[in-house]
């Protein structure tokens, strides 16, 4: 990149180059790139007069807490009231206030969103009305499918909006699971110039630098650049054995158009993560005792460190006034190691926590082309949006695991640093290699009179390698076929000008990766859910959202009663519920967002697990809220307060439902202070009344409790 010496940043915001100077010394830890970065933030960035007029796109930023528009369900730019499906839109604007660090907080502002475990510190999972997904798609395209989870935490330096669709979609994104897809929309760049940059630091020894710089790149018309940096170190509130968690994550875009008619925009990400391997805390006597919320069963040479990159380039063409040609190519590849103590259970007594040592080495990458025609026009007298579609998708991942014995730590006072791990030998070697291809045709069409309905199919065909070689021999199994067809109908109607009602039927693929004997080609696991929704504008700054669904989730993988080392696709799970989400602004300068959520999920059809245990991880109801006013006029001009609830109640930890754990209320609050247009100060506290609680279970030896009491502090410099 070209570096063009600005002296307006030093002339109109002097404290942003003051926070990008200090940064530079933290980011440098992050290697030369890092300091590459700071130093295009401090030097790029050029200030200039008249920007446009707000108009909000599906993609762009939003201003305030309530999002009108939307691609996530259609992969047009539609309005959400023109959407037959529950879309929850989080904001940028909301991340701000909040200060949200953790992809797993931006979601508590959905209702029925739940973290469904970090993995042992490694990734982002989430229970969307009680189904757990274990991937996310980023501005419209899947993370890696082959890949049984995205191998680093998410940051959320160059993210503009995270919209969650609720529900099946398999009709646009192919493999997916039943509860919902988390898309998360990236910052774009922009034509006028602008920089924001922020230092943060916090309780338990947390220190945060991230930055964002965009503008014209001198020399070519139409062409933009944006480059988002970020660097953390995190000990957290855990007793990790005075270890830390730490992550770098660079992201540059490009967009160019060429012509009035041609766009072309590129994004690219890079995440260097490198943390402690942390179960959390083990269960005993069907609870999770929450004595000692630091207590770690771990040893301090229990590490997992993990890099993921991907970039998206993504071309469109306007052939005429009604029809536009779009091409999506993505490419992904990532890789992680660990070496780490891992609990097996506990004790015949209940005083020892028995333990091994495991060596992960995993390796994956992908491809992923999506070729889109977009057309316009009257037909019938109706007016139709239609989409069709082609994707190739070709990923594989390869994970090689090595397992050895390790000393019994005491339940009560486990002190790490005592054991040394065992020989290690071979647990598994995996391989798996996955190619589809989805054809997909959908259509708007408005029938007038207030009435819009929207039909959508799509076929996937392909094959799937799925092979793990253990110490025992094991035949190479064939590859598996693949197919699935994934319908979806929906019905809007107008009844008046701020009310849309709606009804929709949309269903989920996912291959099937279960060890059926003697079948070559399991069927896949499908969904289907039935919704009836309103979407209400009760002022033109405030909608509420609110809706009826139930999912079932089919051929689920259960175990083989006959052979008990295999596979029988004959479970089934259901989830049923209802939900509400308010976002907008009350008054000037007044702003909330939140929503609560009913959900019963539970066992419908299994080999082994009772019929009627409740799916794990999903509370029966949740809710939050959060709400923030900022004075806009007088003495107290500039000054913002903000407040928020979230309740989960309580949640099963397995699916066999061995222990539970408890119901939790959460109160945080926040205080900023604008000290001009460029500069933000602002106080953030969490968990005000010190709640303990177990924020993420997973199974009895992994939960992660959530963090006490704590406070972050933020400068943000922004032009």
């Amino acid at each position: 990149m070209r570096v063009f010496p600005c002296p307006a940043i030093r002339r109109r915001s002097p404290l942003l180059l003051a926070l990008l100077a200090g940064a530079a010394p933290v980011l440098s830890a992050g290697g030369a790139g890092a300091q590459e970065a700071v130093d295009a933030i401090a030097l790029d960035a050029i200030t200039v007069a008249g920007a446009p007029s707000f108009r909000e796109t599906a993609t762009g930023p939003v201003q305030g807490y309530r999002a009108t528009r939307s691609a996530t369900a259609t992969k047009t730019d539609t309005p959400l009231r023109d959407v037959p499906q529950t879309v929850n839109v989080v904001p940028r604007e909301v991340l701000v206030d909040r200060q949200e660090t953790r992809l797993a907080d931006a979601l508590f502002n959905v209702s029925n969103v739940q973290p469904g475990g970090s993995i042992q510190g490694r990734s982002d999972t989430f229970l969307i009305r009680g189904f757990r997904t274990q991937t996310y798609a980023i501005d419209g395209v899947f993370m890696n499918q082959a890949n049984n989870f995205y191998p680093v935490q998410r940051d959320l330096a160059d993210v503009e909006r995270i919209e969650v669709l609720k529900g099946p979609a398999s009709v646009l994104y192919g493999r997916g699971d039943p509860g919902g897809v988390i898309n998360i929309v990236t910052r774009q760049p922009s034509l006028v110039p602008t920089a924001d940059a922020s230092i943060q630091g916090g309780s338990f020894g947390f220190r945060r630098v991230q930055g964002s710089v965009s503008g014209p790149v001198p020399g070519t018309d139409g062409l933009a650049a944006r480059l988002s940096v970020a660097t953390q170190v995190d000990p957290t509130f855990r007793d990790l054995a005075g270890r830390d968690n730490s992550r770098f994550f660079a992201a540059p875009a490009i967009t160019w158009n060429p012509s009035p008619d041609t766009r072309v925009s590129f994004i690219g990400e890079f995440t260097r993560q490198d943390s402690v391997y942390d179960e959390g805390l083990v269960a005993r006597n069907g609870r999770v005792p929450l004595d000692t919320i630091a207590r770690y069963y771990g040893e301090p040479f229990s590490r997992y460190n993990a890099n993921a990159n991907f970039g998206t380039l993504k071309i469109e063409h306007d052939i005429n006034e009604h029809l536009m040609l779009r091409q999506v190519l993505n490419a992904q590849s990532g890789s992680f190691d660990v070496f780490a103590a891992r609990a097996n259970g506990l004790s015949a007594n209940g005083l020892q926590v028995t333990r091994r040592t495991t060596g992960v080495n995993s390796t994956y990458a992908s491809v992923d082309s999506q070729t889109e025609l977009v057309a316009k026009f009257d037909w019938l007298g109706l007016r139709h949006t239609a989409l069709v579609g082609v994707e190739y998708f070709n990923g594989y991942r390869r994970a090689y695991t090595t397992q050895g014995p390790l000393a019994s730590v005491s339940f009560l006072d486990p002190l790490p640093g005592l054991a040394l791990p065992g020989a290690l030998s071979l647990q598994s070697d995996l391989k798996q290699k996955t190619e589809l291809t989805g054809l997909y045709a959908q259509d708007q069409i408005d029938l007038g009179y207030g009435l819009q309905v929207l039909l959508g199919v799509r076929y996937d065909t392909g094959t799937q390698f799925y092979f793990s070689r253990t110490s025992a021999s094991r035949t190479i199994p064939p590859e598996q076929e693949l197919s699935g067809v994934s319908p979806r109908v929906g019905l809007i109607y107008r009844l008046a000008e701020p009310l849309a009602l709606y009804a929709s039927y949309t269903t989920s693929f996912k291959p099937q990766t279960a060890n059926v004997l003697g079948v070559a080609s399991p069927p896949p696991e499908t969904g289907e859910q039935v919704e009836v929704g309103t979407r209400f504008d009760l002022s033109p700054d405030v909608s509420l959202t609110a809706s009826v669904f139930d999912i079932t989730r089919n051929n689920v993988a259960a175990n083989d009663p006959v052979n008990t080392n295999y596979s029988i696709i004959t479970g089934q799970q259901r989830s049923k519920g209802v939900e509400a989400d308010l976002a907008g602004t009350l008054l000037p300068g007044w702003k909330v967002i939140g929503g609560v959520g009913y959900t019963d999920a539970r066992v419908t059809r299994d080999t082994t697990i009772p019929v009627g245990n409740r799916l794990d991880g999903a509370p029966l109801f949740s809710g939050s809220v959060w709400t923030t006013y900022q004075f806009q006029e007088g003495a107290w001009r500039g000054l913002g307060i903000g407040a928020g609830v979230t309740h989960v109640g309580s949640r099963f930890g397995d699916i066999s439902n061995s222990y539970k754990v408890g119901a939790y209320t959460r109160v945080d609050a926040a205080v900023f202070y604008d000290l001009n247009e460029h500069a933000r100060f602002s106080l953030n506290l969490r968990n005000l009344t010190d709640a303990r609680y177990i924020e993420q279970p997973f199974n009895a030896t992994n939960n992660i409790p959530g963090a006490p009491f704590s406070v972050l502090a933020t400068l943000t410099a922004r032009m």
